[in-house]
């Protein structure tokens, strides 16, 4: 496994992050796997060398953040082996003020995944999405007052325009505020938006970029004729966000893909470890061998022609992801 220094800081994070989105209870998603479950697939990727983990608190509404902190404390002798990070923002509840980026709802939100990660800090607290009811210097301040505390080692962001992060970015430096080492946002080889504006700002001001959805919902790791999963069989969010045209897309990374003999996972990964904003893709694995291919594709060198014939068929998109 490979590591890298998220963005221009100096903590070194594995070229893989595994997400814990897909760890819980599937109550909350019907794909969600239990304890039980998860845990030979957070030992085999512990055991390929990822030791950066990302979860949040809404993810199965806090059951994901209770296994990733059991399952991590299983699998690694000491705190500091490992990356943690989780998210705020999302509803918790239906209880006025039980989401969002107020002082109130950071405050309770770290002492809550805190104490459900049962651990006293995170590496990484990042804001799930950009809140429109809070002004961004309540929010910058609760998270500098979060990492001065000793609760969080560093912040991050996730998906928001790229004004709004510049935004934010600039009124931490007013306040003399911690700022954002990461962005968390939406990227594939199907929606590339973010090349526009995001990543050449990140690229500038030395924050790395952790891509959600790095197979756009495992729409990257399959022909469209062989999505029989249970998760693509009942995920409206990625029937909201893809459509029959990115199919073009998938078939230039099997073409790839077949010419290489490799999966196309793997494939459609490397692409992304091939950008040089990427720091690393989060990375969800419901089976064996969606840790054995993230892995894999660390060491897959992609040629200037196949990138090419990867990028070829993108159709632009509409902004997906920011709500």
């Amino acid at each position: 496994m490979e590591y890298t220094r998220l963005g221009s800081t100096g903590l070194q994070v594995s070229r893989i992050c595994l997400g814990m989105m897909s760890y819980g209870t599937p109550s909350w998603r019907e794909w969600v796997l239990d304890i039980d479950a998860a845990r030979p697939l957070v030992r085999s990727a512990v055991e390929a060398g990822i030791t950066f983990f990302d979860t949040a608190d809404v993810y199965s509404l806090g059951v994901s953040e209770q296994i990733t902190g059991t399952l991590l404390r299983e699998f690694f002798p000491r705190r500091e082996d490992y990356v943690l990070a989780t998210k705020v923002y999302s509803p918790m509840s239906d209880r006025p003020g039980d989401r969002g980026l107020s002082r109130k709802h950071i405050l309770a939100g770290i002492d809550n995944s805190l104490r459900r990660l049962g651990t006293d800090h995170v590496d990484l607290y990042q804001i799930h999405r950009w809140d429109p009811e809070t002004p961004i210097e309540e929010t910058m301040e609760a998270l500098h007052d979060v990492v001065r505390a000793g609760k969080a080692r560093y912040i991050g962001a996730s998906s928001m325009y790229a004004w709004q992060f510049a935004k934010a970015q600039h009124t931490a430096d007013l306040g003399g505020w911690t700022r954002f080492v990461s962005m968390q946002d939406h990227y594939n080889l199907i929606y590339r938006e973010e090349e526009r504006e995001m990543h050449p700002l990140c690229l500038d001001q030395g924050v790395g970029v952790i891509p959600w959805s790095p197979l756009a919902r495992g729409r990257l790791a399959r022909l469209p004729e062989e999505r029989t999963t249970t998760r693509s069989g009942s995920d409206p969010i990625a029937d909201s966000m893809y459509t029959e045209a990115d199919d073009a897309v998938v078939r230039a990374v099997a073409d790839v893909a077949q010419a290489r003999g490799l999966p196309l996972a793997q494939v459609a990964l490397a692409w992304l470890l091939h950008k040089e904003a990427v720091s690393a893709p989060i990375v969800g694995a419901t089976k064996p061998g969606h840790v054995e291919d993230a892995v894999a594709a660390v060491d897959v060198e992609l040629s200037d022609d196949e990138i090419a014939a990867l990028e070829a068929p993108y159709v632009p998109h509409p902004v997906l992801g920011h709500r």
